[in-house]
């Protein structure tokens, strides 16, 4: 499996077996939410227990500190010791960073099938997720080796010191539905996520780990898995807005809600919760006949959930605050004490009145000068008046002609500003970028933004990709002449062509579009123009070539490019 390089951490909890949602009004049994630094005895202490109670488990391989695996991984730290399986903190000896790693007897019941998901979500690749970045049986053992982030938080820890503010909640709840969105259009799902499984980074992205490993190291399944995600996802935005945990029992640190009062309203159980918010909570978490605040439809999945978040209003983050610059302090030396020898504690000295303003010789010297020169400006603006004056009645004068007869028709027109009323991918080869991200390259919020995947090769699209790109919906009929596309990644280089086309899901290929233009840029603005407009209600912006970058945040190096904003003139 191709490794990355960025670090990460999915050290698998020792809480229960169920599911998050198997119940609607009965929480997992998570107990207490996990940190990375976890007491091992404890951990084994549990280990024992639930041996005892599952007969037939294998038991977890007898491993030590500096142990090695593949003669690559060496094992620093147990972390977790749980039904037959251990996870670790390990270095990998030839990248020198640090990864973590599942271990498991190959002969547990459930190896076959912690490897099958370790794969699967491997080749997902999205950086949204801890990444696998192994999956080996090996000398009677099966491990997973994973990322390893030093810098990120759980969301356990930051909800102990607080509830989100709204603006971060906001930020939590579109990351991870879009996230498991695209996890589910691959056919993959969590069942696992829990406070303990998303992690915030120091740049303030929401990473999601143990995506469908976690399930399976455990023997989780759900006939619906969609469901079981989406009223997680609830449960984590319901836990952000109020410190509580949506149901009655005590979990990850948080208090459960009080008993016989079923599921209240995040805006009911703490005052100034964000209304929108609040309601969208309640539509993520209806189960067993609950019905959603206000009558709205229930959100049964991440890509319903997805929507939902698009059609409220963007919650924009608070005001910085403003700090008061300290009050002035004159020195001794602008009071004119320098040199003098200082008061004595307690006794009060006067303050000497200062001299009458420009009483000196020099001061009336320069009050003369500055009269003379007042003077000689009024004098000189009277005169430049007369001056103009006459020179317009010479002007008016009917026997003058004007030789400025031609006005303005030499002068070309202004193009006009053509809105953009909706927006789709287009996909000719392979899957998507980000089909739910289109419309913030025409919401005219340079902060928002589409991205293209990651390439390992470029800047050249082909042969991997024919290109990638998006169909815009003009409304109408409009003359397109022309088109400005500001990016995100600059450098060599960026080739965006423009082209009209009958749909937002065209029926003709590329080669039989008539093309507006073509524009290439090693900037982060591309402009394009066509000789003459070309009328159209829909054009394709498509990218064939995208410039190398490194790592982003979350996103790798590679070839990749981002669309901010795009405008249309005709």
């Amino acid at each position: 499996m191709a490794e990355r390089s960025t670090a990460a951490v999915d050290v698998a909890d020792n809480s229960g077996d169920e599911p998050l949602t198997a119940k609607a009004e009965q929480p997992t049994a998570d107990g207490e939410a996990q940190t990375r630094e976890r007491d091992t005895a404890a951990d084994e202490e549990a280990a024992e227990t639930d041996r005892s109670t599952s007969p037939g488990a294998s038991s977890p391989p007898e491993l030590h500190s500096g142990h090695k695996l593949a003669r690559r991984y060496r094992l620093e730290e147990c972390v977790t010791r749980l039904d037959g399986f251990s996870s670790w903190r390990a270095v990998d000896e030839k990248l020198r960073r640090a990864v973590g790693v599942h271990l498991l007897p190959a002969d547990h019941p459930r190896a076959r099938s912690v490897l099958a998901a370790a794969r699967s979500s491997a080749l997902l690749g999205d950086p949204r997720f801890v990444q696998v970045l192994d999956a080996v049986e090996e000398n009677d053992l099966v491990y997973v080796v994973h990322e390893w982030l030093p810098d990120a938080t759980e969301l356990t820890a930051v909800l102990a010191a607080g509830p989100l503010e709204a603006h971060d909640a906001y930020q939590l709840v579109s990351q991870v539905s879009q996230a498991m969105a695209a996890a589910h259009r691959e056919g993959l799902a969590h069942l696992r996520l829990t406070p303990s499984a998303v992690l915030r980074t120091s740049t303030g992205q929401y990473r999601i780990r143990g995506l469908a490993v976690n399930a399976a190291l455990r023997g989780i399944s759900s006939e619906t898995p969609q469901r079981t995600d989406t009223e997680a996802i609830g449960a984590l935005l319901y836990a952000s807005l109020t410190q509580r945990w949506p149901y009655e029992d005590d979990a990850y640190g948080l208090s459960g809600l009080p008993k016989g009062v079923g599921l209240i309203a995040p805006d009911q159980v703490r005052a100034g919760v964000h209304r929108g918010l609040s309601e969208l909570t309640m539509r993520a978490l209806v189960n067993d006949g609950a019905t959603a605040s206000r009558q709205e439809p229930p959100c049964t999945t991440p890509e319903e959930l997805v929507k939902a978040i698009a059609e409220m209003p963007r919650i924009r983050p608070p005001e910085p605050a403003f700090t008061a610059p300290p009050e002035y302090q004159r020195t001794t030396y602008q009071q004119g004490t320098y040199g003098r020898p200082a008061a004595h504690p307690g006794v009060t000295q006067p303050v000497p009145t200062p001299p009458p303003p420009l009483q000196s010789r020099t001061g009336r010297a320069l009050k003369w000068g500055v009269s003379a020169l007042l003077i000689a400006a009024l004098g000189l603006g009277s005169w430049q008046l007369a001056d103009a004056l006459m020179e317009h009645e010479k002007s008016s004068d009917p026997g003058k002609t004007n030789t400025n007869t031609g006005g303005d028709k030499g002068q070309p027109r202004p193009k006009k500003p053509i809105s953009i009323k909706n927006g789709q991918e287009l996909v000719l080869k392979g899957n998507a970028q980000e089909p739910e991200n289109v419309r913030h390259t025409y919401d005219k919020d340079r902060a928002s933004l589409w991205r293209t995947k990651t390439f390992r090769e470029g800047p050249p699209l082909a042969p991997f990709k024919p290109g990638v790109g998006i169909v815009y919906d003009l409304g109408s009929e409009q003359e397109v002449s022309e088109a400005s596309v500001s990016l995100l990644y600059p450098g060599d280089r960026t080739t965006v062509s423009l082209y009209a086309t009958d749909s937002l899901s065209p029926s003709t290929d590329i080669e039989s579009m008539k093309k507006i233009g073509t524009g290439t840029t090693s900037d982060t603005t591309v402009k394009i123009k066509s000789k003459k407009p070309v009328k159209s209600q829909y054009v394709l912006l498509w990218m064939t070539a995208v410039p190398y970058s490194g790592v982003d945040g979350y996103y790798g190096a590679g070839y990749k490019q981002a669309i901010k904003d795009v405008q249309l003139k005709g």
